[in-house]
């Protein structure tokens, strides 16, 4: 069973945390030269985020934003786990839990700057008493 119960809460928090780092200057300070337009396509239940990094912003929804130049695949479980910590994307992709389209290597340039929103994330969700989605 999916951990998430629709597409406002894949936003509320898989988005929230792309909008948790747009809030830091120092992080938006390093993201923005990087170039990345990332659309991430999730499932159960489906959702699209594209986060626009040169000019700092978050779109949801499927059509909605600039089109993007790397786009991931996965289901909103395995994003769960990605911000919690618990998923080495580099071995996801290799075992297809995390399908990629565009300079993957873009995408793991950034990987160092991501795993800085793990502690927030998993303190969004202990904050708001989510212990479904800290378990997942």
């Amino acid at each position: 069973m999916a951990v998430f119960a629709d597409e406002a809460e894949v936003y509320e928090y898989l988005g929230g945390v792309f909008r948790i780092g747009m809030a830091d200057p120092d992080l938006v300070a390093k993201l923005q030269p990087s170039g990345v337009v990332l659309r991430i396509t999730y499932t159960n239940p489906d959702a699209v985020l594209t986060v626009d990094m040169p000019n700092s912003e978050i779109h949801t929804g499927a059509g909605q934003g600039p089109d993007p130049n790397i786009e991931l695949f996965m289901s909103a479980d395995t994003g769960n786990r990605f911000w919690l910590g618990k998923v080495i994307l580099p071995v996801a992709m290799a075992k297809g839990d995390v399908r990629a389209k565009g300079p993957v290597s873009k995408v793991l340039k950034l990987l160092p700057i991501a795993k800085q929103l793990f502690g927030p994330y998993k303190a969004k969700l202990e904050a708001e008493g989510r212990e479904d989605l800290l378990k997942a």
